[in-house]
């Protein structure tokens, strides 16, 4: 199966489709978050510090940087943001912007091999995009639409990614570093997306081998309980053989979701990462000591009679 390796300086990010689901935090974006964006462009980073540390410690994998600020110098901005977020975590980043030369300028500062997000099926965009990503070695997010818009019909989505991958390939990129986003469409006004996307997943996974990603939260825009749509949507999709999300990790029911999606898939041995995350704690006897099982209680796993010693779960 295809892997496609995400990495910081000293931290890898593994995507595929026999891997752990990759949770990609979204919230480092001042799209639609006035404070952010005023802050961002008066060159104040705290609050991008302590989304950046909030999303790690909520269980983020990667983290997407946009610094899509009207009027603002948004390649010094995202420059100096990655510097910063790297400087304090060492999980991967998503560099995400439509402007070639933030692009270009977040690449630049880089330390370790990114996630470029994003490359459309556009002739300008595939022609400024592409060969970006070969410079430098990074990885791609691909969006499904081009010229003509983004269309309805998911198969033709699926030849706009078929070809991007095909034009990946002509810059000496391998289908491994190109993640296909099939492009969520809301729920609410597109009554059928779901069964679309769905559709449109397996095809990918199928027939083009390669590794997939989301922006999860479009498909329950306009809805009230969001989050229960966006939980259920991505379980469903993980199933159909999403890889990766853009995210919010900070709603557990979503987090919890995609963790169950694992188990369920078989991408947790042993459900190790779920009973880390998950297991409650024994409750303390008055010495502070953990209180004593009670009688007929098993300790352990045991495997033909003997106690089997659970193994740290991978990172």
């Amino acid at each position: 199966m295809t892997d496609t390796v995400i990495s910081s300086q000293t931290r890898e990010v593994v995507i595929g489709l026999e891997r752990p689901f990759v949770m990609i935090g979204e919230r480092i974006n001042p799209t639609g978050r006035k404070i952010l964006a005023a802050e961002m462009a008066a060159g104040n980073f705290s609050r991008v510090e302590s989304d950046a540390l909030a999303q790690v410690a909520a269980g983020a994998h990667m983290l997407d940087l946009n610094a899509g600020i009207p009027l603002a110098d948004e390649p010094a901005i995202l420059a100096k943001a990655i510097q910063l977020v790297q400087s304090i975590t060492d999980v991967p980043l998503s560099i995400d912007s439509s402007i070639v030369k933030a692009l270009e300028a977040g690449l630049a500062v880089y330390k370790g091999k990114p996630l470029v997000n994003s490359v459309t099926g556009e002739e300008e965009r595939l022609e400024t995009v592409l060969p970006l990503v070969k410079k430098y070695g990074a990885a791609v997010v691909a969006i499904s639409n081009d010229e003509t818009g983004i269309s309805e019909n998911p198969d033709v989505r699926f030849e706009v990614a078929k070809k991007i991958v095909q034009r990946a390939a002509d810059h000496g990129i391998h289908h491994s570093d190109v993640v296909v986003d099939p492009l969520v469409m809301p729920i609410g006004a597109i009554n059928h997306a779901g069964r679309q996307v769905m559709h449109l997943l397996q095809r990918l996974k199928n027939e083009l081998k390669v590794n997939t990603t989301c922006g999860a939260s479009n498909i329950s825009f306009g809805l009230p309980a969001r989050e229960a749509i966006n939980a259920t949507y991505l379980t469903m999709a993980i199933g159909a053989g999403l890889t990766s999300a853009i995210m919010n990790p900070m709603h557990l029911e979503i987090v919890r979701s995609c963790m169950a999606a694992d188990v369920m898939m078989g991408h947790d041995p042993h459900c190790e990462r779920w009973i880390k995350r998950f297991r409650e704690a024994p409750p303390l006897q008055a010495s502070g000591a953990p209180a004593e099982a009670p009688p007929g209680a098993v300790r352990g796993r045991r495997e033909g009679g003997h106690r089997r010693r659970s193994q740290s779960p991978p990172a």
